[in-house]
């Protein structure tokens, strides 16, 4: 069974990785003068994913993620844990 606790120190560990990954991004671009930076995301509201990206590979891998997302949103919240 999953503990609450348990939860709270995995999303604490997922931040602290997230700081560390943009602390490393950064530090990796500073020092690469010539590199073409590509951006792109997904937002999630509700059932609605709202896509964008600065070119079609980046809207391409947005759009895998989407579906991801969703699809472990989906066993995580209403087939396997029932966490709330």
């Amino acid at each position: 069974m999953i503990n609450s606790s348990n939860l709270i120190i995995a999303g604490i560990i997922v931040i602290f990785i997230g700081f560390i990954l943009v602390i490393l991004g950064t530090a990796h671009q500073g020092t690469n003068k010539s590199s073409d930076v590509k951006t792109g995301g997904v937002i999630l509201i509700g059932p609605i994913p709202i896509i964008f990206g600065s070119d079609k590979g980046t809207i391409v891998a947005a759009v895998i993620l989407a579906v991801i997302m969703m699809i472990i949103a989906y066993f995580l919240l209403y087939r396997g844990l029932k966490i709330f």
